[in-house]
């Protein structure tokens, strides 16, 4: 297991020399800060981490088995991390606004998923989100969007 974990490590964590590359170190930052909304509050339910789950499926079309490992990685890789910049310039780099939008949006249905939105958790959605360079109105509209599919009021 730990060699398979370091080869997927290694596979992320290699320098963008391709469009593969690239692809990976953009599902790591996903997931990264996919992971970073979930332990935004007291704790980590199923709801969230399935949520971050079809997060994941939806946007990058991975296999189950690729989307556990890559959040193992995640939540590795958060938990060693002090900051979102390093994350968020990736998704700065690759994505065009419509598709950064996509993201924050995920983040928010995780945010959700619990039915209740805490406040560090908005905190930190906010601070990825400028780090995104999100016009306001596209922070809010995705917040509204999940909030409505989640239903919470």
């Amino acid at each position: 297991m730990f060699r398979t974990l370091k080869e997927l490590f290694d596979s992320f964590a290699a320098p963008a020399t391709g469009r593969a590359a690239t692809e990976h170190q953009l599902q790591l930052a996903t997931a990264v800060l996919l992971v970073e909304v979930m332990r935004a509050d007291a704790g980590i339910d199923d709801a969230e981490r399935v949520t971050a789950m079809a997060a994941l499926r939806e946007r990058f079309a991975l296999a189950d088995d690729e989307i556990a490992r890559l959040l193992e990685l995640a939540t590795h890789t958060a938990r060693e991390s002090y900051d979102y910049q390093r994350f968020t310039a990736q998704l700065n780099r690759t994505l065009d606004l419509h598709q950064k939008v996509q993201i924050v949006e995920y983040l928010w249905q995780v945010a959700y998923a619990d039915g209740r939105l805490q406040a560090h958790e908005e905190h930190v959605m906010r601070k990825i989100a400028d780090l995104l360079y999100l016009p306001h109105a596209d922070y809010i509209t995705a917040k509204l969007r999940a909030r409505d599919a989640a239903g919470v009021r």
